[in-house]
């Protein structure tokens, strides 16, 4: 059996329901060209078992993309990716994630923990987001 091309985590810290973690985590492999046309997600049962969540939530979850038009059930077979979120922009993200990279571990020897990189960066994704739309 081929290896999952996606595995999913949980984190409970994040105060996000565990079925729409697992939707962002299928939509942001699919911005980020993680995942293609035809690539199958795990199964439900798949899920389950590395996660320990009920398997409604996973259903949950592969409804709603499958409501959005990117993953489609073949009963008996799996689910697969029938779309993806990969723009022009694709080619820009290895030499922003390399310089993201290079912040993070900057980050790191300034002393700061991981929650703290993440409130830093949240908040001035937030900030710059706002001036954006002003």
């Amino acid at each position: 059996m081929e290896e999952p091309v996606i595995e999913f985590h949980l984190d409970a810290k994040t105060g996000v329901s565990p079925y729409l973690q697992l939707v962002r985590q299928v939509r942001h492999a699919l911005r980020l060209g993680l995942l293609d046309e035809g690539d199958q997600l795990p199964t439900v049962k798949e899920v389950v078992a590395q996660l320990a969540i009920n398997p409604n939530t996973v259903l949950k979850a592969y409804r709603e993309l499958e409501h959005e038009g990117l993953i489609t059930a073949r009963p008996g077979v799996g689910t697969f990716v029938t779309a993806t979120l990969t723009g022009a922009s694709l080619a820009a993200h290895g030499p922003l994630r390399l310089e993201l990279q290079r912040w993070l571990a900057k980050a790191r020897r300034a002393g700061l923990d991981e929650e703290s990189i993440e409130a830093l960066f949240m908040t001035t994704f937030r900030t710059t987001a706002q001036e954006d739309i002003a």
